[in-house]
């Protein structure tokens, strides 16, 4: 797989992602859907928006590694949330950690929803390739 960033200004990456990414010879690519902060017994997670957001991330670090991928190669990445300033003002911090421990260089959007299913209020969806 070749990988290569388009970033024309540098603004973008105090946080931490890029303006585009172009992939190509890809061997496999992973279409994850939404992972959220659902334990493993199914159950929603109803704690705050910063601990929902870890164990989103724990979900897709394991979806991904179970299909033979590497988060590294995580090149799209929508962020989902009930609330983009709490996000921003509490939870920033952790994304930025997990780019940072992958060395993640992924597009991303940040939408803010008027609801998730039952008491989430963040979650990841990914594109990976290999």
């Amino acid at each position: 797989m070749k990988k290569t960033v388009i970033d024309p200004w540098t603004w973008q990456e105090q946080l931490s992602y890029v303006q585009a990414v172009e992939v190509t010879e890809a061997a496999g690519t992973l279409y994850c859907s939404g992972q959220a902060a659902v334990h493993a017994d199914g159950t929603s997670s109803n704690a705050d928006m910063r601990t929902q957001l870890q164990l989103a991330i724990e979900n897709l670090e394991t979806v991904i590694g179970r299909a033979g991928y590497e988060c590294r190669n995580i090149v799209r990445l929508t962020i989902y949330t009930t609330s983009s300033q709490e996000f921003i003002n509490n939870c920033f911090d952790l994304f930025k950690e997990f780019v940072a421990r992958h060395g993640m260089k992924q597009a991303v959007t940040l939408l803010q929803v008027e609801a998730l299913n039952e008491t989430l209020n963040i979650e990841l969806e990914a594109t990976v390739v290999r």
